[in-house]
């Protein structure tokens, strides 16, 4: 129960990495406020603990982050995890994609996390998840990638502010992941390529050299070490969980 007391607000808890994250912080003893657009999902996830409630919020709209914080009370963990992917040639990416990308994955992050540090005393953490997409380029999801990217240098920044306070901000990068938005990464490759879906996400394995995707309870693993007893030292890192990929 290593985290008795303390309170996190995982934004995009209502699936794959953030319903990880909310069941394990549940299970070392915090209070956890998940949010999201979906409530139906939320309450699923938040039916798993008594630990757990839920707040639907969009990250994207300033007023929304700022009711959320104010729902969820005093907060110690802020992880800014809401995502989405959208895939296609360069040359035909619309304005519309780009912006999408940037208000959820940017965005959003600026928000969740600017909101969360603002009524943080003391002790915290601010994390935020970011993408081996942060780190290096992937074909066909350039916005993804430049958003991304964007992350982890607001995160990198915000190291430096918090540095001489009680207070870590950092970055986690998974590669291709077991989830429902690697699922629609290999619908898309199937649907261009012709692939069957067994080798569509083969074809996605293969980035990580250990050959095999990215689980989300490793990255929940490792958003609660950042959280541990020990981690005070680890300030402004883009931490990649990609079997070595980068």
């Amino acid at each position: 129960m290593i985290l008795q007391g303390r309170t996190v607000l995982i934004t995009g808890g209502g699936s794959g990495i953030g319903a990880e994250m909310a069941t394990l912080f549940a299970k070392n003893g915090a209070s956890v406020v998940i949010s999201g657009r979906r409530i139906a999902a939320l309450e699923q996830v938040a039916a798993t603990s008594d630990a757990i409630r839920a707040i639907t919020a969009d990250v994207t709209d300033e007023i929304s982050v700022k009711h959320l914080f104010q729902s969820a009370g005093h907060v110690d963990i802020v992880i800014a995890n809401a995502g989405d992917s959208e895939s296609a040639p360069f040359h035909k990416t619309t304005l519309d994609a780009w912006h999408r990308m940037m208000n959820v994955n940017l965005t959003g992050v600026f928000l969740t996390l600017r909101e969360g540090l603002t009524q943080m005393t003391g002790w915290g953490r601010l994390i935020s998840v970011a993408s081996t997409a942060g780190l290096k380029g992937y074909s066909y999801v350039a916005p993804y990638c430049a958003a991304k990217h964007g992350v982890i240098g607001l995160t990198r920044a915000l190291a430096q502010e918090v540095a001489t306070k009680n207070i870590t901000a950092n970055a986690l990068c998974p590669g291709f992941m077991d989830t429902d938005m690697t699922e629609r990464s290999i619908q898309n490759i199937m649907e261009k390529t012709g692939m069957d879906k067994d080798t569509a996400r083969v074809t996605l394995a293969r980035h990580n050299p250990q050959k095999r995707l990215i689980q989300p309870s490793e990255v929940a693993a490792t958003a609660l070490w950042l959280c541990s007893p020990g981690s005070d030292g680890i300030n402004g890192q883009a931490i990649a969980i990609a079997g070595g990929e980068i």
